[in-house]
């Protein structure tokens, strides 16, 4: 089976959890984007939804459903999005395609949170995938110099600035064997936004969309 056969068996299985008028957050990315196509039929049952991204919100849009602001909602049902990397704890390293920030806030103010993933993204530990940091652009120099002190090397996502006008480091070279305690230093960093590491606030569930079918793994 293709990597894009397990994410859809993910996004499939992650329509379950969707109830009858749900406030429901939608993440970003291309497990996310299948899940968005699946959405379409549901749009007359859904209640508020809120984006985590502008790219999600114009994709929403494509299929008839209309996105509103979190601020006019209030805690989420449902939040539903994917992973760069998941560990079998449901730690996980998000932020690929930059929407972090905005994916962590979302993650925050739901009651339960559904991760899809394929099953090439299960790791035993986080940061084989560089860890993204978003940071305030002053501040870029000076928070470098501290990823390099933890062990990282980090590199300038070059010509990107994400929804909230920042810029991100991607940082290479990590092996995060404590990411709950890691997550916690990154944060008191001055400069840092967040970071891309979800262990915090993990996933309530991770659907892992293998060739034998969807393995569920929760609390």
């Amino acid at each position: 089976m293709t990597e894009d056969t397990n994410k859809r068996r993910a996004a499939t299985a992650a329509l379950s959890y969707i109830k009858d008028g749900i406030a429901l957050g939608v993440g970003t990315g291309s497990t996310v984007d299948i899940l968005i196509e699946l959405l379409q039929p549901l749009a007359a049952k859904l209640g508020q939804v809120v984006s985590s991204s502008e790219r999600s919100t114009r994709r929403l849009a494509d299929v008839g459903i209309r996105t509103v602001d979190l601020g006019s909602v209030g805690d989420l049902d449902l939040y539903i999005d994917g992973a760069d990397e998941a560990t079998k704890h449901r730690h996980l390293l998000k932020g690929g395609g930059g929407a972090l920030t905005r994916e962590k806030i979302v993650a925050a103010a739901s009651r339960r949170f559904v991760c899809i993933v394929d099953e090439t993204k299960l790791v035993p530990t986080l940061g084989r995938f560089p860890l993204p940091v978003e940071v305030i652009p002053m501040a870029q120099a000076y928070v470098a110099r501290q990823m390099v002190k933890a062990g990282g090397q980090p590199i300038w996502r070059e010509g990107f600035v994400t929804d909230n006008g920042n810029v991100i480091l991607d940082v290479r070279g990590l092996t995060i064997l404590n990411p709950v305690e890691f997550e916690g230093e990154l944060n008191q960093i001055t400069g840092v936004v967040t970071s891309g590491l979800f262990a915090r606030r993990g996933a309530d569930v991770l659907l892992l969309g293998t060739a034998d079918g969807v393995q569920t793994l929760k609390r």
